[in-house]
């Protein structure tokens, strides 16, 4: 049977062939068989000699040599030691026996081994190997500016290709030319770093690639720099100290990263200061940052940096996959520096509102050549719409487009995907689907590979021992034993792995034997029971040992076999699965259990439930939230948590909220859990914190009087008492100095003895107990203080901390020295700075001063030093630092007036607070306390100060402090102006007037009724009003009526008939709850004559319109041959209504009838001129009535109508046309119609032409002329006619000129000398009659120009 021997370099332990004597030798005999180097001739001597000696005969002693019984006792222990010796000399020839039979032995196997490997080398060449490093790379420690050289060897087929790595940063020998050389020589692959610098010290790595697989072997370098060695210190470089390790730094962390909340699409940064003991530049402590306990490590989307007593963790690229519990774990030298703090990130801005959030934590399992499986975590729905399905997409690695891998959205969160290519590496992404539409896509999957699992495991080979003899360890792979196999074997095992509604999974077992030769599948199904087996994957060849399953139909079970086939043929079927049906997606969990939330901090809530009963492979839970009284839910968390407690964090402190919680699996949400009771946000009750700033205000020598500042923490409840010890500075027991509480933060420590040190602390208590002591105070010398200057102000505190500005408040020092304090001095300093920079010139006589001009997010410090007329005083205890940054959601006061009563306020909406916080108001940072001239309100988060009579004395600066905060404060300076500003407004809120739109007004109706009106902007339902007319109230009734509409604040007052009896002045008054107002209107003299004439007009045209009349009067239109029209509109006729024309009383029968009946009558009036000037009537009777309408054509009317006949001739003028004639060349222009009284200008050369002998003018209805008599030379020309419509001038024009001029004086003489031939032919014939001929010639010479 074909057998392998294991490479040396595949061998797990030594090379050598041990039996089972060999094994049993120590590690020194071992060594010493290891290094003989004897050649197997010595050995066989070495044998031989050891053989003689051990077959010659035991020595006998002479008796000669007999000894006496001492002499023989000696003997006997001198041969026991020679006995014992030569054993030991037995034993190591026996030794050397065996070891010489198992060198032999081990010879003879490896020259076998050689002789069979070199009888597989072509074989062996042909089978494809992922990479394997040989020789992998070796951690190296060298001198700065020496050269290094790594090497490795890595097999494989096809041959891989190798990169190199720094810190995983692929080296590039072009970017530092010189620097790097890269090799590969006879498979042996190297790189090497030309005059190391301390900065090469990294993690090198080599990765071989080839498209069966990845390896990677990684080595650390370390370049050492020389003591006194480099660059010098003044440089800033310290040199490496080899004999200081990370793990023996202190480490003690500062400030701390908090609770922070990110976007998706965003980046943030996790940072955590720190100070290290020793800080050495290039000995950075180790850092670790780990999510949810999972250790993170550096890529495109962690970034991480630790140095410069900085640790940072940046995220670039948020997703909720980023969400949960980061900690950083700092090692140090008495163990780890740990801090943890959890991260949210939500959802970005839908593209389509109401669409899902996107899926998260895609990852790909159960890889084979063709198939994965990939899986994800569903988002959470608060106010969107149930989520339906989801979309799957792949995208090649290195590409970026991306391909849909189901054409249904796929409702569970797994979803097999097939036809991939096999060697290609893929990513993959998921989108959520509701009624709404898609959602953002999910973080893509990391990469993988489709490989097929099987075969790798084939190349890989499975390793079989066989004993040899018992003796010899013989190495075998499958692989060796797939030679021999043509056609595979049957699948085994096969059954189905994923049931769901939508697709089946099948997975199975490769054949064994398989064969070298590639290898596929093929799938047969057939409805259980009936053996009619039908192929599935006619289309593609299925090289993985996984297919889903998509076109079944529900509620029939199927059963499922699988063929082996390579290019030999195809097995036998497996046996056929069970039978397999569809279920129905119904596997949520049920709902959680009780929700139990409870107090934890002031932006906190602790939330507690219980487990569903029915988990179903629970993922986690969604918890949401919603505020008191709202409607709206938000989501606590983003990413699915697994415990069922949960933190949640970001709440506004003081507001209530009820909490919900959702189970998660891979079948989505469940029903939501039922609500939990409302909870306030508030800190969970605890004792104060340590009091701290224990400073000492006076000494008279035998007492000490003491100020410390308050907790930071009150502990949920207000502090409500002190207690003070003390001891002597040099002994060790405290004493109590008080039995009863001190309430306030200033205490007189007695029966002290002069002379003496001692030391105090302090403890606060709460209605939850005494807290903590404070650190005991600095030693304070009990002495009286006689000094001049006063002593230290206390109890410095800081208000309305915004970016750039701050207030510091002070209390008065207790010690005043010689004379009062008459001001103060405040001096500033950057945090961590000794250099204070006094703040005023001069002294404050007030204890509080505004400081601007900070930098935004810088801390300062502060302390003040008072002033009396012997000098400036000790220094104050320096204050506590305070960073130049407003709180979170701060806001201003706000001045106003109450809209109900006209009350003047000052309000502040806290941005947040606790149940223990007051607001404290002051004036000029006085505290008001009980004052008459203001009262304080406060409701919730909003307190709010009113002024009683508000006058110039309440003028100042108001400010308000929010106890038991951050800080929570604010000011308002109180102007005069804004003070009479608000007095106005408050005045017409108690005073109210109802505001009207318009005041009293009237309008003529039809009838002649006179309407009298006003419009509110408001009118509530109990509106009363009153008209009151020459001061006589009236009220509805006969010949007039009042009303109001409310909807749009309407008061009116119709009166029937307008006589002149109503000549006077009108008044509305009107009273809506406390509002009042007036309109008054003065209708008297010539506006109440115009109005009476209007009123008795519109009550004549009333009475008109009860018989037959004209609807629109008479006017006139022009037609489009320039007739006239005289044209009205008749209502309210019959067919016996007559209807007549006249012109000056005379009466006009027009050829066609007018007919009243369609409404509308007309009078052509054709050629239309001056002579058509005159009065028009038409006149409309019947039974019921009789109704005229005139029309005056004349002045003004007469010039319109020209106007309007010229619009429509000039716009169809022609364009001149030369006419020769015996007397001369005429121009013509003809149109639809002409006539003498339209505006027409001729022009000659733009010069205007009038009427002569020489140049006649004139025209017909078909056109206009003008006539050139005699023509000369200098009429020759640019003619044009102009005809004017009042609006636009119409203009045509001829040139009479050149060629033009020459044709036409010549046709012009040409009939002159015909005409005057046949004149000459005429008086022969008449010569008889000289006298009739002579006086028709006087007759024709007197012809009108247009005669011819």
């Amino acid at each position: 049977m074909p057998y392998k021997v294991t490479p040396w370099y595949r061998r797990k332990r030594g090379t050598q062939v041990k039996t089972d004597y060999a094994c049993q030798h120590t590690r020194s005999i071992v060594k010493h068989r290891t290094e003989r180097k004897s050649s197997s001739k010595s050995v066989s001597q070495v044998q031989a000699q050891a053989t003689e000696a051990m077959a010659e005969p035991a020595y006998t002693i002479p008796e000669f040599r007999q000894r006496t019984t001492e002499g023989t006792e000696e003997y006997q222990r001198v041969a026991t030691n020679v006995s014992k010796g030569l054993s030991v000399i037995q034993e190591e020839i026996h030794r050397m026996r065996m070891v010489t039979k198992a060198q032999v032995d081990s010879l003879a196997i490896q020259r076998e081994v050689k002789e069979r490997m070199t009888k597989r080398t072509d074989w062996l060449d042909d089978i494809p190997k992922m990479p394997d490093f040989v020789l992998a790379l070796r951690p190296h420690t060298v001198w700065e500016k020496t050269p290094i050289k790594l090497f490795c060897t890595v097999q494989g087929n096809p041959r891989p290709v190798v990169k190199w790595y720094k810190g995983g940063v692929p080296v590039d020998p072009l970017s530092a030319p010189g620097k790097y050389k890269i090799e590969n020589k006879y498979g042996v692959h190297s790189l090497i770093i030309s005059r190391c610098v301390v900065s090469d010290t990294a993690e090198y790595s080599a990765v071989a690639t080839n498209p069966h697989g990845t390896a990677t072997s990684m080595a650390t370098v370390t370049v050492k720099r020389p003591a006194g060695g480099g660059e010098l210190c003044h440089l800033g470089l310290v040199p490496h100290l080899t004999e200081i390790h990370p793990s023996k730094l202190e480490i003690s962390l500062l400030d701390r990263f908090s609770v922070s909340f990110g976007q998706e699409g965003g980046a943030i940064s996790l940072t955590c200061t720190m100070v290290v003991v020793p800080d050495l530049p290039n000995v950075p402590p180790i850092a670790q940052w780990y999510r949810d306990d999972k250790l993170l490590k550096p890529s495109q989307l962690v970034e991480m940096f630790v140095g410069g007593g900085v640790a940072r963790l940046t995220l670039p690229h948020l997703a909720k996959d980023d969400e949960g519990l980061y900690t950083l774990r700092m090692f140090t030298k008495d163990g780890t520096a740990e801090h943890s703090a959890y991260l949210f990130v939500s959802d970005a801005a839908s593209t389509v509102p109401g669409a899902p959030g996107s899926p998260m934590s895609v990852k790909a399992y159960d890889v084979n050549a063709d198939y994965v499986l990939v899986a994800w975590k569903p988002p959470n729905t608060v106010n969107e719409a149930a989520i339906t399905g989801y979309f799957v997409d792949r995208c090649e690695a290195g590409g970026d487009t991306w391909v849909q891998c189901n054409d249904t959205p796929v409702k569970v969160c797994k979803y097999p995907v097939h036809g991939l290519s096999v060697g290609r590496s893929y990513h993959f992404r998921v989108r959520a689907v509701n009624s709404a539409g898609i959602s953002r896509p999910s973080r893509k999957s990391d990469k993988v590979m489709a490989l097929d699992a099987a075969e790798n495991e084939r190349l890989q080979g499975k390793e079989e021992v066989i004993k040899i003899e018992g003796k010899y360890d013989i190495v075998i792979k499958d692989d060796d034993l797939e030679g021999y196999v043509t056609i595979p074997g049957e699948p085994t095992d096969l059954h189905a792995s994923e049931v769901f509604k939508s697709y089946v999974v099948l997975s199975w077992k490769p054949p064994s034997p398989r064969g070298r030769a590639p290898l596929w599948y093929v799938i047969e199904k057939c409805v259980a029971g009936t053996g009619a087996w039908q192929r599935i994957n006619t289309a593609v060849k299925l090289h993985s040992p996984r297919y889903p399953v998509f076109d079944l139909q529900d509620g029939q079970k199927y059963q499922f076999r699988v063929y082996s086939v390579n290019m030999y043929g195809s097995s036998e079927a497996s046996a056929p699965s069970e039978p397999v049906q569809k279920v129905d997606e119904d596997g949520v969990p049920s709902a959680p259990g009780q929700v139990v939330a409870t107090r934890n901090t002031k932006s906190s809530v602790f939330v507690q439930w219980e487990a569903p009963k029915v988990s179903k492979n629970l993922i986690g839970y969604y918890i949401d939230g919603r505020v008191v009284g709202a409607k709206e839910w938000f989501p606590c968390n983003h990413k699915p948590f697994r415990h069922n407690r949960f933190v949640v964090h970001g709440l506004t402190p003081g507001e209530s909220y009820v909490f919900r919680v959702q189970a998660v699996n891979i079948y989505g949400l469940s029903d939501e859990s039922q609500e939990s009771s409302p909870i306030a946000v508030e800190p969970a009750l605890a004792t104060p914190s340590a009091p701290f700033g224990i400073t000492m205000l006076s000494s008279d020598g035998s007492s000490i009087t003491l100020a410390w500042k308050s907790p930071k923490h009150c502990g949920g409840s207000k502090v409500s008492a002190y207690y003070i010890d003390r001891r002597d500075a040099d002994g060790l027991v405290w004493k109590e100095v008080n039995l009863e509480a001190v309430t306030e933060r200033v205490c007189t420590v007695d029966n002290l003895t002069e002379g003496n040190f001692y030391e105090f602390k302090v403890q606060a208590a709460n209605m939850a107990g005494v807290g903590v002591p404070s650190a005991p105070s600095a030693p304070m010398k009990c002495e009286a203080w006689n000094m001049e200057e006063p002593g230290p102000a206390y109890d410095l505190s800081f208000s309305e901390v915004r970016s750039h500005s701050l207030v510091i408040l002070w209390k008065a020092p207790f010690y005043t020295g010689a004379s009062a304090v008459t001001g103060y001095f405040v001096d500033m300093a950057k945090k961590g700075s000794s250099e204070f920079t006094t703040l005023n010139e001069e002294a404050v006589s007030h204890r509080y001063l505004q400081v601007s001009g900070l930098e935004e997010g810088e801390t300062y410090v502060f302390r003040v030093r008072a002033v009396n007329t012997k000098g400036v005083g000790k220094a104050s205890q320096v204050s506590e630092p305070v960073c130049a940054r407003a709180l979170p959601g701060t806001k201003e006061i706000e001045a106003g007036v109450d809209e109900e009563t006209g009350d003047i306020f000052l309000s502040l909406e806290a941005c947040e607070i606790c149940e223990e916080s007051k607001f404290v108001w002051s004036k000029n940072y006085k505290p008001i306390g009980d004052c008459p001239r203001v009262s304080v309100t406060s409701k919730g988060r909003t307190s709010r100060l009113t002024f009683t009579n508000p006058d110039k004395d309440d003028l100042g600066k108001y400010s308000v402090v929010v106890t038991d905060t951050d800080g929570v404060s604010a000011s308002h300076t109180l102007t005069e102006d804004a003070l009479n500003t608000m007095l106005e407004l408050s005045h017409a809120i108690r005073h109210p007037v109802v505001p009207l739109k318009h005041g009293l007004n009237y309008e003529i109706l039809e009838k002649g009724h006179v309407r009298f009106w006003l419009q509110a902007v408001k009118l509530s339902p109990s509106v009363s009003y009153r008209f009151i007319v020459n001061d006589k109230e009236v009220t509805s009734g006969e010949g007039q009526k009042i009303s109001h509409d409310v909807a749009t604040g309407v008061i009116q007052m119709t009166v029937d008939l307008f006589t002149r009896a109503n000549e006077g002045t009108y008044t509305v008054q009107i009273h809506d709850g406390k509002a009042k107002t007036q309109s008054s209107l003065v209708l008297v003299g010539d506006v109440f004559k115009a109005a009476l004439k209007e009123a008795e007009f519109q009550r004549k045209e009333h009475i008109r319109k009860q018989g037959p009349h004209f609807s629109e009067y008479l006017y006139f239109t022009v037609a489009d041959d320039c007739t006239v029209m005289l044209a009205c509109k008749v209502a309210n006729v019959q067919k016996d209504t007559a209807f007549r024309w006249y012109k000056e009383e005379d009466e006009i029968v027009p050829e066609t009838p007018p007919n009243v009946m369609s409404g509308a009558c007309a009078l052509p009036i054709p050629l239309f001129s001056r002579k058509d000037q005159g009065i028009y009537k038409a006149v409309l009777s019947d039974n019921r009535g009789k109704d005229t309408s005139t029309f005056d054509i004349s002045g003004q009317v007469f010039d319109d109508i020209i106007n309007a006949i010229a619009q429509i001739a000039g716009a169809s003028a022609s364009e001149l046309v030369l006419q020769c004639t015996p007397e001369g060349i005429r121009l013509q222009c003809y149109m639809s119609y002409y006539t003498e009284e339209m505006k027409t200008v001729w022009k000659h050369k733009e010069s205007k032409i009038a009427s002569s002998e020489k140049m006649r003018i004139g025209g017909t209805a078909e056109m206009a002329w003008m006539q050139i008599c005699d023509p000369t030379d200098k009429e020759k020309g640019n003619y044009s006619i102009e005809i004017s419509d009042g609006v636009k001038t119409h203009t045509r024009t001829f040139d009479l000129s050149g060629q033009a001029y020459t044709d036409a004086y010549e046709e012009y003489l040409r009939l002159k000398a015909a005409a005057f031939a046949e004149k000459s032919e005429y008086m022969f014939i008449c010569r008889p009659n000289t006298l009739h001929t002579s006086s028709s010639r006087r007759h024709d010479s007197a012809r009108a120009p247009g005669a011819f």
